[in-house]
């Protein structure tokens, strides 16, 4: 997986950004968007996570429904084959939320490591 695509195993935070009450983006739709950019297929993007076939197209629909407009754009398979594919906008809503990710994980680094020091000196492992 890219340093884009890279799974949350081990990110020292998992956030999730609410747009609305009924719309977020979290970090398994922004490793599906990064997976589909990768790969160039929803199915392939949705087996790298570990998810059925249906959930990642139910996600990517969910996505695409998210914005005014689409994040992925998707050809049906066939004789000329299928494939998905980021478009700008799902480029640029990948790239921020990623932003999003890092900042806070930078600016609450010392915190998170004073809780690891915290954790280890209770002898627990």
């Amino acid at each position: 997986m890219t340093d884009e695509a890279r799974a949350l195993t081990g990110r020292p935070l998992r956030l999730r950004v609410y747009l609305d009450d009924r719309r977020w983006l979290g970090p398994g739709k922004a490793d599906l968007l990064a997976l589909i950019g990768e790969t160039g297929s929803i199915a392939a993007a949705g087996r790298r996570m570990g998810m059925s076939y249906k959930r990642a197209w139910t996600l990517a629909e969910a996505l695409n429904a998210m914005f005014d407009a689409p994040l992925i754009e998707s050809a049906r398979g066939g004789v000329q084959g299928g494939g998905a594919a980021l478009t700008p906008l799902g480029h640029e809503v990948l790239a921020r939320f990623r932003a999003i990710q890092d900042g806070a994980e930078k600016a609450a680094a010392a915190d998170i490591d004073a809780l690891r020091r915290l954790s280890d000196m209770s002898g627990r492992k």
